[in-house]
């Protein structure tokens, strides 16, 4: 009887040691024990509650990157172009959201694709995909912006040594503005805009201006975390000034700095200031357009 009973103590003691170190393993995998609570531990990706869809070279990769300085927000970070790329559609949700940061219920993830802004059916993709989704669209002059557009464009044509037409052949034609020209089209940005407020609300798209974001970057932020409705965590001393770039750069809480890679803020192609008036005289309409539609004006040429 005395045996039978130590026996049965003994291979208790060894049930109770290997519940321990099973459950030393499940902790160390990221399991939780049922008291805790998983909504506030558990990671996961998530779809977007926030896109910048544009403009091209309006100066998005800024805007994401002072975004992602506040502790609630997660970006992902490469251009995704989901919405405005056929095969990248045709995948699904899943894998759309497969290319998001991992996150914290609560936070914020912002996606940003300058493409999907002149595209005519993201807006309508968009909406299906979130109705209540918010936009963030940043804008600058639009002349600026497409001689910056045709820059990269160059830039890329002569690194890869294909050959490439000048700024001026593209844009002009007996001394006449193309319509056509693509670079052109993209700076159209009040029909583009038309689009998405043909599904969106006003009060979901919030613009912010591009040269003030490069200029003072702080009061930009402030209404950007508004509009997320965040707290205000993004602080002035979250930025300083490079004189050698010549732009801001940032800096986390942590103490880490970072700058934006070497073709921001790279030389513009040539164009000739006869030409750059012309354009700026085929925009002044346009403009005037866009400024009635966002209750905002901006001092462009």
């Amino acid at each position: 009887m005395l045996w039978t009973v130590l026996l049965a103590l003994l291979v208790l003691l060894l049930l109770q040691t290997q519940l321990c170190v099973c459950l030393r393993v499940l902790r160390v995998a990221g399991y939780s024990s049922p008291s805790s609570s998983p909504s506030r531990n558990a990671t996961k990706q998530r779809l977007p509650g926030a896109i910048i869809i544009g403009v091209r070279k309006g100066g998005t990769r800024a805007l994401l990157e002072m975004l992602n300085l506040h502790p609630d927000v997660e970006v992902a970070k490469a251009e995704v172009h989901y919405f405005n790329v056929e095969e990248h559609y045709q995948r699904g949700l899943a894998w759309y959201r497969s290319q998001m940061p991992f996150t914290l219920p609560g936070q914020v993830t912002v996606e940003k694709t300058p493409g999907y802004f002149a595209s005519p059916q993201v807006p309508q993709r968009v909406w299906e995909m979130n109705p209540a989704v918010r936009l963030l669209l940043i804008v600058r002059d639009p002349a600026e912006r497409l001689v910056s557009d045709y820059t990269q464009v160059l830039h890329n044509r002569v690194t890869r040594h294909k050959p490439y037409k000048s700024l001026e052949e593209l844009l002009l034609r007996q001394g006449h503005i193309v319509p056509a020209y693509k670079a052109l089209q993209r700076s159209l940005y009040h029909q583009h805009l038309d689009r998405w407020l043909d599904v969106f609300p006003r009060e979901q798209v919030h613009v912010v201006d591009g040269e003030a974001l490069i200029r003072d970057p702080f009061p930009e932020l402030q209404r950007a975390e508004r509009f997320l409705d965040l707290l205000p965590r993004i602080t002035p001393s979250n930025f300083y000034f490079n004189t050698t770039k010549g732009f801001y750069c940032l800096l986390s809480a942590g103490g880490h700095d970072k700058c934006l890679d070497e073709s921001k803020g790279r030389p513009h192609a040539p164009l000739s200031s006869r030409a750059f008036r012309k354009l700026c005289r085929y925009f002044k309409e346009p403009n005037r357009l866009f400024f009635e539609m966002v209750g905002r004006f901006f001092s462009w040429c």
